[in-house]
């Protein structure tokens, strides 16, 4: 059975990479190519899309009531989101070399690019900036969490649970008592050796 799942797990693995590689064919239609942190259209693209740019003012006015009215709203969860970046740091930074679980890469979670597109005016940068930020936020706890998860408790719900993390599949299955503690100390030893396998 654990070799069937494996096998599903990796033929995953293939087709998330073979999406991205036809997401990169895709983007090349776009006709820009990403220098280390810069981001660079072609000539002609560059100078349609700056001219696509909406202004403040008729951004604004074209904006409807219940969008503005929301706005203290949205804006004030960038409290519970950096309040939770920071304590996820320091649990991370404290708890992660006392179990040799690797720790997670911030800059494989916190991306920020979609401030360099030329079409959207200061305020739609901004909106970018902050929901990157918050999923960011999310998907790096995400995966600090199912690591810590992976290294403690590696067992599987009885019922099905939507949204699980990427590790989640190697967890030991509900109810599978017999050699639980050394299937559960292997996953442990292959979680520590995560960073020679990860590029």
């Amino acid at each position: 059975m654990n070799r069937t799942i494996n096998h599903v797990i990796n033929e995953i693995r293939v087709l998330e990479e073979e999406l991205e590689a036809l997401i990169e064919q895709q983007q090349q239609h776009f006709l820009y190519k990403v220098e280390g942190a810069k981001i660079e259209f072609e000539k002609t693209l560059l100078a349609k899309q700056k001219a696509l740019k909406i202004g403040l003012i008729k951004w604004l006015r074209k904006s409807s009531i219940r969008s503005i009215l929301s706005i203290p709203f949205i804006y004030a969860m960038i409290i519970p989101l950096s309040l939770l970046h920071f304590t996820i740091e320091v649990y991370q930074a404290i708890c992660f070399p006392l179990y040799k679980i690797p720790k997670v890469k911030r800059r494989d979670y916190f991306i920020a690019d979609r401030e360099q597109l030329p079409y959207l005016n200061i305020i739609e940068k901004f909106n970018c900036a902050y929901c990157t930020y918050g999923n960011a936020v999310i998907a790096y706890t995400r995966e600090i969490i199912g690591r810590t998860e992976l290294y403690w408790c590696p067992i599987k719900h009885a019922r099905k649970v939507i949204g699980t993390h990427k590790h989640y599949q190697q967890f030991i299955n509900f109810g599978e008592h017999e050699d639980y503690h050394v299937k559960a100390a292997k996953l442990r030893a292959a979680l520590s050796a995560l960073d020679q396998k990860e590029p």
